[in-house]
């Protein structure tokens, strides 16, 4: 039954796990600079940024089945070693960037090696904790992360002599673009290879993994490794582009975001959880006070009557809607779609 699931899970994105599909959406994405609107291309970045945090936190939540409320922690990791690399030691950005990710990984490992034994909501709460734990040690260690006053001016990537401008973001879009298509290869090998049919197999009945040979948590551990890589790398990523960093930018919130892109998409879903990330980032522009208010600007609604959390109730109204019409995701692996179709039609 396991191996039967794995191989629907192998082929689950159909002509995206082909390269013709993606090479389509990144050609298309590289149009986007084309219109010349700045403001665009940062929503943009952000899309592409997310895409590539979502799809690290897929390995565990959707590949491996284990629920990962702090992933914003190896994110945040990312972001402040990239910035005292290059600020304090003054590594280059190309430098500072495989740092970063290798840092990350050795978190992953360190944290994943004692608490993967650990599982459903037990988990997910030690997870939690260790996100906390980053805010705290951002917060109070001044010395190298400068406390709650924020590291500022961190130096941007330099490449054949041109320094990347945040004001004039196409360099920084193209990077974002050119680690994003990285991250999307290195998720459709990882599908296809033997290590991701074993963590399908862990993730449909662990039991029946182990007494098949795999060792839980050696592959547990080896996929929490990879998913703080991206996400140090992601961190890292976005150290560069905004410039400045505070510890604001890594709480729990940020978690919940990128959990709700990958469960909108489709839980394994590669194209499914690109597909979450960029239509939350977009949400989220539009529902901005701003943003909003001048959506509505014939109506009278001014920017200050707009909470500044709307978006956390849409996020949580389409969540609910989501259960109930759409549980296994936007764009689903087939065995996902197949298994919530199976229970909705033996439902009483």
């Amino acid at each position: 039954m396991t191996q039967r699931k794995g191989k629907a899970a192998r082929s689950s994105s159909g002509a995206w796990r082909a390269p013709w599909g993606w090479l389509a959406f990144v050609a298309a994405a590289a149009c986007l600079p084309l219109t010349g609107n700045s403001y665009l291309m940062g929503v943009g970045i952000y899309a592409l940024l997310f895409s590539i945090l979502a799809m690290g936190l897929n390995i565990m939540t959707g590949f491996c089945g284990l629920l990962d409320l702090g992933y914003v922690g190896f994110y945040g990791i990312g972001a402040y070693a990239a910035a005292v690399f290059m600020n304090t030691h003054e590594l280059s950005f190309w430098v500072a960037l495989p740092l970063a990710a290798a840092l990350g990984a050795l978190w992953g490992t360190m944290l994943g090696a004692p608490t993967l034994r650990l599982t459903g909501d037990y988990f997910a709460i030690v997870t939690f904790g260790f996100s906390e734990l980053v805010i705290l040690i951002t917060r109070n260690w001044t010395s190298v992360t400068k406390g709650a006053r924020g590291f500022p001016d961190i130096h941007k990537p330099v490449l054949f002599g041109y320094e990347f401008v945040r004001f004039n973001p196409t360099a920084f879009y193209f990077l974002a673009l050119a680690l994003f298509s990285l991250t999307v290869f290195v998720m459709l090998r990882l599908e296809s290879s033997r290590l991701g049919r074993a963590w399908f197999a862990i993730r449909e009945d662990e039991i029946a993994a182990e007494a098949c040979g795999i060792n839980l948590r050696g592959y547990k551990t080896l996929g929490f490794a990879i998913a703080a890589a991206f996400g140090a790398m992601g961190g890292a990523f976005y150290a560069s582009f905004s410039g400045t960093l505070h510890w604001s930018a890594f709480t729990f919130s940020e978690s919940v975001l990128i959990l709700c892109m990958v469960v909108m998409g489709g839980l394994g879903s590669i194209p499914g959880v690109v597909l979450g990330s960029c239509l939350l980032v977009m949400m989220q522009e539009g529902l901005r006070p701003q943003n909003l208010a001048a959506a509505l600007a014939p109506l009278g609604v001014p920017a200050s009557s707009i909470p500044g959390e709307l978006r956390w109730i849409v996020y949580g109204a389409l969540l609910i809607l989501m259960m109930r019409w759409r549980p296994a995701g936007l764009w689903p692996q087939k065995n996902v779609a197949a298994e919530f179709a199976e229970e909705a039609d033996s439902a009483p």
